[in-house]
């Protein structure tokens, strides 16, 4: 018989154990494309306040986390340390996505299921590289602002669509280049070829997120467009940063009308 869809995503939500989370990561994606769990919505979600982590890293104030200068070994591993934190609490937010919200369409769960996998795959290449340098998860402090955002997003998958994978997750898609081109110039080409499957991955993140995100509007007779705007101006107040890979964000589901309006928005620094 079938197990719990709901049930198998909480489990892998409250997880404490790095390696087992990743398992169940992976395990959420395949029983779910292979039958193995079906929607069984009974039961309402407890809503959890705290995702599953190890008892490291500490987290902090993003204002507490010390400049990473990559000229130096522990700046360098501090980089690959902090886009694997990003990457564990990715899981936990692809993992919500299906827990929290249960009367979606099945592709839904298709999409959010193997979002978390992949999530899961980028974090034990970054932890296995951060081993190579010396390191393991949890060497460095972190900030835990990716799930305060899924506790603010919690009550309406429609705000969680637009602002976890086209907000956070997009403005992933305008860094990792940079990233890429800093790592390469100190001759870290392993760490490069891990950002470039990171980048891959994450347009398609991205590309589900608009994908829903514009279903949501259709269903509620939104215009996604200016609801998306509207959104950023009622919680991003601060204004949008720039530069934007455009090309990476039209393929995952941005317009040009999108991009233009968000780079009149850009908060330059």
């Amino acid at each position: 018989m079938p197990k719990n869809l709901f049930a198998a995503a909480g489990e892998c939500l409250g997880c404490t154990d790095v390696d087992r989370k990743l398992a169940l990561a992976a395990a959420l994606a395949d029983d779910w494309r292979t039958g193995g769990l079906e929607r069984d919505p009974t039961g309402a979600s407890d809503g959890f306040r705290e995702a599953g982590r190890p008892a490291r890293p500490e987290l902090v104030a993003p204002s507490r986390l010390a400049q990473r200068r990559l000229s130096t070994p522990r700046g360098h591993a501090a980089l690959i340390h902090a886009v694997a934190h990003i990457e564990f609490n990715a899981i936990n937010l692809a993992c919500d996505a299906v827990y929290r919200f249960r009367d979606l369409p099945d592709d839904y769960y298709t999409d959010w299921t193997r979002v978390a996998a992949e999530e899961a795959y980028h974090f034990s290449l970054l932890n296995e590289r951060l081993g190579q340098l010396g390191h393991t998860y949890g060497d460095f402090p972190a900030h835990n602002g990716l799930w305060e955002l899924a506790v603010d997003t919690a009550h309406d998958p429609l705000l969680r669509m637009a602002l976890v994978p086209r907000v956070m997750e997009a403005r992933g898609l305008d860094v990792t280049p940079g990233m890429m081109q800093r790592l390469a110039a100190i001759g870290d080409h392993a760490s490069v070829a891990i950002l470039e499957i990171i980048l891959r991955d994450e347009v398609g993140h991205v590309e589900a997120g608009s994908r829903w995100f514009h279903h949501l509007c259709a269903q509620r007779g939104l215009d996604p467009e200016q609801t998306y705007f509207s959104l950023l101006e009622h919680h991003l107040p601060a204004g949008v940063r720039c530069p934007l890979h455009r090309a990476a964000r039209f393929e995952a589901g941005f317009s040009e009308s999108e991009l233009d309006r968000l780079e009149a928005l850009c908060k330059r620094s």
